[in-house]
């Protein structure tokens, strides 16, 4: 709708409450503003994304004024808002603690209550450095204000372009300013709107804008919702999220685990947790053998040189392992008979496969050429950012470079989505949108024609799948634009699974030609693809999104043999030998306990499928059924159920 001079978003949506703020031509304002003449101007609901983001902003100030009441030492950091949340930073003697944090709930309580207001104030930057003269951080974003942007997380809530603002909390009775930050905004018209629909989560050390040369300040992370009933449906999907944490289940389950003496993000996988690995990787590579990819192995670690040629040292430096410097020898006098060089251990795949192809000639009638690896590859991530199998520092990657001509090109990237697309449903994820990440105008390698052409030709292939497209401005690698496929799991939650890259750069960088059908040496094009990222951190995303109770066709044991008595024990053993002879994984539980705790232990290892035998069953040369959920399908001949396990696991339907 358009408005009249003066009317502000208060007067315009006072009849609807669940406005919190207003969208002018496209920009967030405050409900209490002037709109001007002739604007186009919408009304954001407090359960819309932007009213969201609004809420926990205004909830952040409240925390602050909260704390700030509790210790009035307290300097203020940056207090934005995050996915499903917020946090503020402060500067405190003493780390807050648990009971701080329940403190600090009753205290947000009370000034929701009071129904203070959030009002905007437009200052000068000498009136906000007057204002906020105690506040160091907040001086020193000030200074910032024109380098918001890249001044770190959350900065470009608290000043930016246009005018600097300060808000006030306001108390209603008096008329008092009670609190006031250096904030953009916008935020909601008054505190009575955030209700008790908040929590405070937790608290950390957190670097002052993220850089690890700044005083360490303490950091509390809270949610905020529109209404009780949504904030105790996030909490307890974050408790379902808990219960599904793969790091938990690897050690319950005995998959995997993290041993201390083998350094961060490094795992080691166990028996169990080695058998769903296999699995995976046998099932992934038959399927790409059904689709004319050839399998290539390379070595860990390489010269030096290998990295200047692809870029990778240039532009990746700081995610690779500090180089090896060998095979230098010396004479007897210490001087340098022969120099060394520098190894590194590879972070990618991609410069190795290269070699292959130019180890010979290439004729066009050998494009497209896949070549396929299971490529162990190792990245140095800063230990901050580890975590368990989906951030590590060694990792096997799934690993695919297609040659290919330029004609050959949209085909085959159409043909790589759709297989990626495709196997990833063959591991239970089935709901997708796609990622376009562009260029890096900071960041890149090529000319701005070959990457408009590659860009274009992935935003083709993408919005010819179905799927929906985001863009990712900047997100590209250096050499070549992607598209990445975003999988959501069982909690809703999404993940960046496989990816897809158009590449014209490396061809060029490493002079690979193949022989056209005219006689003449062209370039291929390449394309790169990583369909599970890696297998370590698809493992982690898989055991979270089944909540280790893996479909049959994965799991460790897929059957468990439980005999109702001792006297039985033989009888399951044979009913288990034919299984195994039918390449099931089966065992039978002859333990020491009573029957009643087999059955327990097997429900909590999720064994897909339990079969028991008692004196009727043997009678009757049959089995019963317990399945994971509980029930039971009793009397079942033991021929039929051998094949009904045999086809669930073949056919991966359980």
């Amino acid at each position: 709708m358009k408005v009249t001079t003066g009317t502000t978003g208060a007067e315009l949506f006072f009849d609807r409450r669940e406005v919190v703020v207003a969208r002018v031509d496209g920009v967030l304002k405050d409900l209490d503003q002037p709109l001007p003449e002739g604007a186009e101007v919408e009304g954001v609901t407090i359960d819309s994304p932007d009213g969201l983001n609004v809420l926990r902003h205004s909830t952040a100030h409240v925390m602050a004024q909260a704390v700030q009441q509790l210790r009035p030492d307290a300097k203020l950091g940056i207090g934005p808002y995050i996915t499903d949340g917020f946090y503020f930073d402060f500067d405190v003697a003493e780390p807050f603690t648990p009971e701080d944090l329940r403190q600090l709930e009753k205290m947000m309580l009370k000034i929701v209550n009071q129904n203070q207001k959030f009002v905007r104030r437009v200052v000068s930057e000498d009136e906000a450095r007057e204002a906020m003269k105690n506040e160091p951080y907040k001086l020193e974003l000030l200074g910032k204000k024109n380098e918001a942007a890249e001044a770190g997380e959350g900065v470009n809530v608290e000043v930016g372009a246009g005018d600097i603002t300060i808000y006030d909390n306001v108390d209603r009775k008096s008329g008092d300013n009670v609190w006031c930050d250096l904030c953009r905004g916008p935020h909601l018209p008054n505190t009575k709107l955030i209700s008790n629909a908040f929590a405070l989560t937790r608290s950390s050390a957190a670097y002052w804008l993220g850089n690890q040369n700044n005083q360490q300040l303490q950091r509390i992370y809270g949610t905020a919702w529109p209404t009780k009933d949504a904030l105790k449906a996030y909490q307890e999907r974050i408790a379902e999220a808990e219960r599904r944490d793969h790091r938990k289940l690897g050690a319950e389950l005995d998959l995997f685990s993290f041993p201390d003496e083998l350094g961060s993000g490094l795992p080691v996988f166990h028996p169990k947790g080695g058998i769903i690995r296999k699995a995976m990787e046998d099932y992934s590579r038959q399927r790409h053998v059904d689709a004319g990819y050839e399998f290539v192995y390379t070595p860990h670690i390489t010269k030096g040189h290998l990295y200047e040629v692809s870029g990778h040292l240039d532009w990746y430096r700081e995610g690779m392992f500090p180089a090896m410097h060998i095979d230098a020898e010396l004479n007897d006098d210490g001087t340098v008979r022969k120099p060394g060089q520098d190894y590194y251990l590879k972070p990618m795949n991609c410069p190795m496969h290269n070699l292959i192809f130019r180890s010979r000639g290439r004729s066009y009638r050998e494009l497209p050429l896949r070549l396929f690896e299971f490529g162990s590859v190792y990245r140095y991530e800063k230990s901050g950012v580890v975590h368990g199998l989906t951030r590590v520092r060694g990792m096997t990657q799934d690993d695919a470079h297609i040659y290919c001509t330029r004609e050959q090109m949209k085909d085959e990237l159409t043909t790589t989505l759709n297989f990626v697309l495709g196997l990833l449903k063959d591991y239970g994820l089935d709901d997708f949108y796609l990622e376009l990440s562009t260029k890096n105008e900071d960041k890149f390698v090529g000319d701005d024609t070959t990457w408009e052409e590659a860009t274009r030709t992935l935003a083709e292939v993408a919005e010819a799948s179905g799927l929906e497209l985001v863009p990712d401005p900047g997100g590209a690698a250096f050499y070549g634009p992607k598209i990445s496929v975003q999988a959501k799991d069982a909690l809703g939650r999404t993940w960046q699974m496989s990816t897809i890259q158009l590449d014209f750069n490396l061809p060029e960088r490493f002079e690979l030609e193949y022989q056209a059908a005219d006689g003449t040496r062209q370039r291929p094009v390449m394309i790169h693809r990583a369909l599970f990222g890696s297998v370590e951190r698809f493992m982690g995303v898989l055991t979270e999104h089944y909540a280790g109770a893996f479909p049959a066709w994965l799991a460790p044991v897929q059957v468990v043999g439980i005999p109702v008595a001792e006297t039985f024990n033989d009888y399951m053993f044979n009913v288990v030998d034919q299984l195994k002879a039918a390449g099931i994984r089966a065992e039978v539980d002859i333990s020491s306990d009573r029957f009643p705790k087999k059955i327990r232990t097997a429900s909590k290892d999720k064994i897909p499928f339990v079969l028991i035998a008692g004196g009727e069953d043997a009678e009757a040369g049959a089995v019963s059924f317990r399945f994971r959920d509980g029930s039971q399908d009793n009397g079942v001949p033991v021929a039929e159920a051998v094949q009904r396990i045999v086809d669930a696991v073949r056919n991966r339907t359980s």
